[in-house]
Parts: C-alpha cells; structure tokens; sequence
C-alpha cells in the first residue's frame, strides 16, 4: 500500500523561513505591501486594457491575460505565505497543499506559453506589419489564449495528481514556504527516479521549447530590426518589444536558475529566494515594466484620469 489511504486528514508543515527567524517579522511586512502593490497594478493594466478603446488591440488582449495571470499566480501562494510568517502555525492542509501545487504548476504552464504566444505577436507586428491584422485576428488570439490555459489545466492535473501519491511514510515537513513540487518529491520514501524523468521531460515541453520559439521569433525580429532605416521606426520597435523582452528575461532567469540548482541544503536555501522573487517580485514588475516602457498605457492611463476627473466636476 502507498499509505496514503489518510491522506485527507494529513497536514503538512511548511518551514519556510524558520531557519531565519529573524527575517519573518520583516518578510511578513515586505511580502504584504508587495502582494497589495501587485494586486493594484495588475487589476490597473486590466481595467485600462478594457476600458480605453485605443488599446483594444491582440497586444493589450494579452497583456490583459498575462496580468490576470499574475493576480491568480501570487494569490494562489501568498496568503498561505503570509499566514504562515505572522503566527506559529506552519501547517497546511493535505487539499490544501494539493490545490497550491496544482494552481503552481497549471499558472506557471499559462505564463510560459502566453509569452510565447506574445513573442508571436510581436513578430507578426514586426516582421509582417502589413498583414498583421490578418493574421492576429480575433479568432487566433482567442485560440493561442485558450490553448495556453487548456495546457495550463492540463498539468495542473497530470502532475500533482502523481506527485501527491507518492508515500512518504510519516514525513511531512516541507523545506519550503509552498507546496512545490521538487520539495514535495524529496519528502517521498521511495525511489522516484521515474517521477523526475517525467518532470524532466515535461520542463523541456514546457519551459523550453515556448523559450527556443521566443529566441528565434526575437532572431527574425533583430534582424527586420537591422533593415529599418528610420529613426522612429526603431524607437517604436523598441517600445513594442523592449517590455515583453524584460518580462521574459525576469521569467525565464528565475526558472531555469532555480531548477537547475542542485539538491544540497544551500541550494534549497537559495530556491526558496528564487521562488519567492518569481512568485512577488516579477508579477509586481510586470504592470510596471508595461507601464513606464509603453507610451499608450500612459496615454491611456491619463485619458481615464482626465475623465474621471471631468466627471467628477460635471
């Protein structure tokens, strides 16, 4: 038997920071105004995108997506965290881990193949900037949106279900601050080389090959790049891309640093840094990096302030 058959009524215990219990009171106040800041900037980008028709664009459907994203991805992982850090109480529920761990792997799915799908728009827009309208057409941005999700869904299922099965023969203190999945493997009394083969693989499918097509979509977009003459043409090219490209690099830096790490106590000490960054950090970033990088969301923020304001004097 797998011992698993209490498995509702098991509790994990995740250690989080208290190997440094010093930096809890101070984590607990940075994460909270992080998480308050992220939630405010991404629900701005959201409403703007919506309700300026000058950003009714494939761009800004996307980008729409990516923030509602963010707003699942921290909400799915810090309140736990912050419950955590302001009291004694460590634990969480068997359900509970299993639907973090889902939510974890389903949103990082989602996020590493909607910047795909944006690299593939700014391509397009690039590249092919007379048929672009044609080919980013309302039908294909619904499509890519929804097989992102659908692939999101799809190993959010897959994985924890296999994971969670695992038996671990009365462990269950997880050196991390969430239910993550190469923290939940190594809690596993049994040989799980087959599990990290599947996970391997998987990475591959999901994590690199949406990062190989957004390295070769950007090799097509530097080299139109080279062939534009005009100043301006380049200043509106680096104004497009310049914050996607930001957001993949902060992306992809932390999930290929963090899971090519090696599994000694110092790297899971590093991994738990790494996770909290990709966790707050990036999706705090990226309303701002889309915001201070792109004059039509400040356009587009300013005419909503001017309304709001003519409104309130009207």
């Amino acid at each position: 038997m797998d011992g698993t058959n209490d498995s509702s009524q098991e509790r994990f215990i995740l250690l989080g920071f208290s190997n440094h219990p010093h930096l809890e009171r101070i984590l607990f106040v940075v994460i909270l105004v992080a998480y308050l800041l992220t939630l405010v900037g991404n629900t701005t980008i959201i409403l703007v995108s919506r309700l300026d028709p000058h950003l009714q664009t494939p761009m800004y459907f996307f980008l729409t997506h990516l923030s509602f994203l963010d707003l699942c991805f921290t909400t799915s992982s810090i309140p736990q965290l912050l419950y955590n850090l302001h009291g004694h109480d460590k634990t969480i529920s068997y359900i509970g881990c299993a639907i973090q761990l889902s939510l974890f792997l389903g949103l990082g799915t989602v996020e590493c193949l909607l910047l795909a799908v944006m690299a593939y728009d700014r391509f397009v827009a690039v590249c092919k900037p007379l048929h672009y309208m044609v080919i980013i057409n309302p039908r294909l941005c619904l499509g890519l949106v929804l097989m992102a999700w659908g692939s999101g869904v799809a190993n959010s299922l897959v994985m924890p279900s296999i994971t969670m099965h695992l038996p671990r023969c009365g462990h269950h203190k997880i050196n991390h601050f969430l239910c993550e999945l190469p923290a939940l493997i190594r809690i596993a009394c049994v040989n799980t080389a087959a599990v990290e083969d599947t996970v391997f693989v998987l990475s591959v499918i999901i994590v690199l090959s949406p990062l190989i097509f957004i390295l070769i979509s950007y090799c097509c977009i530097v080299r139109a790049v080279l062939q534009i003459r005009s100043g301006s043409g380049l200043k509106k090219v680096f104004n497009t891309c310049g914050s996607h490209l930001t957001v993949v690099s902060l992306f992809y830096g932390n999930i290929i640093y963090m899971y090519m790490q090696p599994g000694n106590n110092s790297a899971q000490e590093q991994g738990k840094f790494l996770t909290l960054f990709y966790s707050i950090v990036t999706p705090l970033l990226n309303p701002l990096i889309y915001t201070l990088r792109n004059k039509e969301v400040k356009g587009a923020l300013r005419r909503l302030f001017l309304h709001d304001k003519e409104t309130r004097k009207g």
